[in-house]
């Protein structure tokens, strides 16, 4: 699947009715499995993103570069699409549209570009949003950046954990107005909170999470809400697995005695080892 039909794929989930959860997707690997268990959509979330790239927490430590050469990564492994968080885009509104450019190049089928001060302001523990008036010009550098129109492009806004649901409304109808695809909102709570978000916008709504009082899908699916996150569990997972394997060898444990290592089919599965058999026979006449 090419790039556009994995963007299109997305598209479709955004104009349609119902909620979906993606799967969190961190490496190649992981993407082939959330496809495989018949996840319609990829989520590379910032915080998947610097443990995988740099093991560190997300801080934004990690470069534009170390995000696309991993997104291309993600995205050539399989037919999955997958939307990456951008997080501010790297710097200025130019740099918005760089991000833009390089995230599209690599495959992305859509990136969200938030309005959160970043990196972290000095003296300043609280996070904090830039004005409105530079996340309106970051969305439109964000819109100028891509050649592809397929490509979705998502505002996000984390103001109603920052300023205030009033804010976060102004910020909506700012970005949609901007021209941007869809609008991504972390820190929602409360029903009334994503009512009076959807009242006052018409683009298909992204949620951070959606749990308590927005864990209802009906409810969720009536206000817009498209896209549902859900965390990032795989890669903690993951990370848990590693830990006791690596543990349990340290400790003497034999190879041949380790627990919850994957059975041969499911590593030649996720590996593609069939597709490659074919392609060593045809391509390298190793036919047996």
């Amino acid at each position: 699947m090419v790039p556009q039909e994995k963007r299109e794929a997305f598209r479709a989930i955004l104009s349609g009715r119902e909620v979906i959860r993606p799967g969190s997707v961190y490496d190649p690997i992981s993407a082939r499995i959330a496809e495989d268990v018949g996840f319609e959509l990829g989520l590379l979330g910032g915080s998947a993103a610097s443990l995988t790239i740099l093991g560190d927490p997300d801080l934004l430590l990690i470069t534009l570069s170390e995000l696309a050469e991993q997104v291309r990564r993600i995205c050539r492994a399989g037919k999955i699409p997958v939307l990456v968080d951008a997080d501010h885009g790297y710097g200025n509104a130019l740099n918005v549209r760089r991000t833009v450019q390089e995230l599209e190049a690599a495959g992305a089928a859509g990136l969200t570009i938030e309005d959160t001060l970043l990196p972290q302001a000095y003296g300043q523990a609280k996070s904090q949003v830039i004005s409105i008036e530079e996340g309106v010009g970051k969305m439109k550098a964000a819109l100028d950046g891509r050649s592809d129109l397929s490509l979705v492009i998502v505002g996000r806004t984390g103001a109603a954990s920052i300023t205030s649901i009033d804010d976060t409304v102004a910020r909506a109808r700012a970005y949609e107005t901007a021209g941007v695809d869809a609008l991504f909102f972390t820190g929602l709570k409360t029903r009334a909170e994503l009512q009076a978000i959807a009242a006052a916008t018409k683009l298909p709504i992204i949620m951070g999470s959606a749990d308590g009082e927005l864990a209802d899908t009906a409810f969720l699916a009536s206000q817009r809400v498209r896209v549902a996150n859900q965390g990032h569990q795989p890669i903690a997972a993951a990370t848990q697995a590693v830990y006791e394997t690596q543990k349990a060898l340290r400790d003497g444990v034999a190879p041949k005695d380790l627990k919850g290592l994957p059975s041969a089919e499911l590593t030649n599965r996720v590996m593609r080892s069939a597709q490659v058999k074919i392609r060593n026979d045809d391509f390298l006449g190793l036919k047996k």
